[in-house]
């Protein structure tokens, strides 16, 4: 009896001796929390006053294996010692910059890489496909603008030899140009999957070699045809009522023109000239080719964004032309296959060019008079006529 009076008795005695410990701790601790906020704060004070001012050698001996200040000096895109002769050895990584629609400023390659793969690439992915479908919604609700009368047998030479060479250098280095240039874009989102990482990486790296090749013969030929076609694209009275009925591509109405309607003229200046410059010019910056031009990281990135809107813009001008010249309108095709064009086309598509050459102010065949040659070839004109037929 006695033992068990002793047993209760202890269980008693460690019961209210928890119950005490317990009310304790309860009344501490909002003492002790109230330390840790000061502890907190007292510690976010020395970590931003004393810290941050620390160097590498400080902070080693501080809290060794800690490299914070020498990562914030690498991250802030502040040039370095570097015993390298290249360009930015200096700066491992860039200082942060912002692009037009970003929503915060990050580390300048990262916010070119976001800039490149999201608002360029999506936009530019729907600016094309808009392009594409509004072309073909057009053919199928408008179909091949077809001559309104018949041939006539008599041929004039629309564009020589050395002009269709020359017109043929250029689209078909656009064109090598363009199909690279999407893979490269937009390739890694539709082409990748499809292919495979090892397929699609040797298909990027040969268009990426055929696009730095091609690029410089394109900017050459934009040079050459702007001094052959500028006579003939300057503005004139003719262009205003051409825009005003658009041509005519609607309505089916009759608009005369001279040798280039207004709408090849603003392909001419818009597309050709003006962006195929700014194309060609970020393009060789692109390439390394311009001399005693400073390559910087920065320099290269606003080049490609150059480079792409321009690329974008201009690939969607030339989509339209490429479907009047081929599958929207009778006989222009055949005209830059041949050269020649009846004079039912010509008369229907470019009265006032067609007038001056009926009045005797433009040559019908120009290539033989500016070879001295005086005879046109009956065969040749009958082998175009059927060529204008097919």
């Amino acid at each position: 009896m006695k033992t068990l009076f002793a047993v209760l008795s202890l269980v008693w005695a460690s019961t209210t001796a928890s119950l005490a410990v317990a009310q304790n701790a309860a009344v501490s601790a909002p003492s002790a929390s109230a330390s840790a906020v000061v502890a907190s704060g007292n510690l976010g004070a020395v970590d931003s006053i004393d810290i941050l001012k620390q160097n590498q050698a400080e902070r080693s001996r501080d809290q060794p294996g800690n490299a914070a200040p020498t990562f914030r000096l690498v991250n802030d895109g502040t040039k370095h010692y570097s015993s390298l002769p290249a360009l930015e050895a200096g700066v491992l990584i860039q200082g942060k910059t912002q692009f037009p629609g970003q929503a915060r400023a990050t580390t300048a390659g990262e916010a070119w890489r976001q800039y490149r793969n999201g608002p360029l690439t999506m936009i530019g992915g729907w600016i094309l496909l808009i392009v594409a479908t509004m072309i073909a919604g057009f053919y199928f609700w408008r179909g091949e603008i077809k001559l309104q009368t018949a041939l006539t047998g008599r041929l004039i030479e629309r564009f020589t030899p050395g002009e269709r060479t020359l017109h043929w250098s250029m689209a078909l280095s656009f064109a090598s140009l363009a199909v690279t240039g999407i893979i490269i874009l937009f390739g890694k989102h539709v082409l990748l999957p499809v292919f495979g990482l090892t397929l699609f990486g040797w298909l990027a790296f040969l268009c990426k070699n055929i696009h730095n090749f091609v690029g410089p013969i394109f900017s050459i030929s934009i040079i050459l045809f702007f001094i052959k076609f500028v006579k003939d694209n300057l503005p004139n009275a003719t262009d205003l009522p051409w825009l005003a009925k658009f041509g005519g591509l609607i309505s089916g109405e009759h608009v005369s023109s001279g040798r280039f309607n207004a709408g090849e003229k603003i392909l001419f200046w818009g597309a050709v000239v003006g962006l195929g410059l700014v194309v060609s010019a970020s393009g060789l910056v692109l390439d390394m080719l311009v001399p005693a031009l400073e390559y910087s990281r920065a320099n290269m990135q606003i080049a490609n964004i150059v480079h792409v809107v321009a690329a974008i813009l201009a690939a969607s001008m030339v989509m339209g032309h490429i479907y009047l010249g081929t599958l929207g309108m009778e006989g222009a095709y055949a005209s830059m296959r041949t050269g020649y064009v009846d004079d039912a086309w010509a008369k229907e598509h470019h009265e006032a060019w067609y007038a001056d050459i009926e009045n005797g102010k433009i040559a019908r065949i120009r290539s033989e008079q500016a070879t001295g040659q005086s005879e046109v070839s009956a065969n040749a004109q009958t082998t175009n006529v059927s060529s204008l037929s097919a």
